[in-house]
């Protein structure tokens, strides 16, 4: 049984999306979700979809390695970032070498980097006449959004469309997509 630990900051959609894809597998599972703010809408979702979840701090995500030894107890085979906003520490990185990704809501190199997340992220795209947009799937190192790039998809950006219907968009892609990456990385 291989086991995905995620990390989210925010409401969640994603880690759901992800944790009802594999309730479906019998070979991998979601072994818990852990998030960075006690606030986090994720955590309802995970309550409701009965998924431990966890609250961690600063200091133990930066200045110690409860976090590692945390991921280490569970036998994590891969950390999946859904909405994760903080940078994976060096220690972090090092214990779990290959086995981090993320998504990004564009088509990176484009519009990433510390402070490019959501809906920055979308009206930049606006902003800057894009006619594509889409997803990033990618391996985490110690700089934001660039890591190798495992998998891309785009979708059209239409003169009409405003930065939440880019978003639209580009949800549709990471539901449809992400799983099925993670799903491949470990078969």
């Amino acid at each position: 049984m291989k086991r995905i630990v995620i990390f989210a900051s925010g409401s969640g959609s994603n880690a759901e999306n992800i944790i009802s894809f594999f309730r479906q597998k019998s070979n991998i599972t979601v072994s818990a979700v852990l998030t960075n703010k006690s606030s986090a809408k994720v955590l309802e979702r995970c309550d409701r979809l009965h998924v431990p979840a966890f609250y961690f701090n600063k200091a133990a995500f930066k200045d110690s390695d409860a976090v590692v030894q945390f991921l280490k107890g569970l036998q994590t085979d891969l950390i999946v970032l859904a909405g994760f906003l903080w940078k994976i520490p060096s220690n972090l990185i090092e214990a779990f070498p290959d086995k981090i990704i993320n998504i990004h809501p564009a088509l990176l190199p484009k519009y990433g980097g510390k402070g490019m997340y959501g809906e920055r992220v979308h009206q930049a795209v606006k902003d800057n006449n894009e006619t594509e947009t889409g997803i990033t799937i990618h391996y985490v190192n110690e700089n934001y959004d660039e890591g190798a790039i495992i998998f891309q998809a785009t979708t059209l950006v239409e003169s009409s469309d405003d930065a939440n219907t880019i978003a639209q968009k580009v949800h549709q892609l990471e539901y449809e997509h992400f799983p099925k990456v993670i799903e491949k990385l470990l078969s």
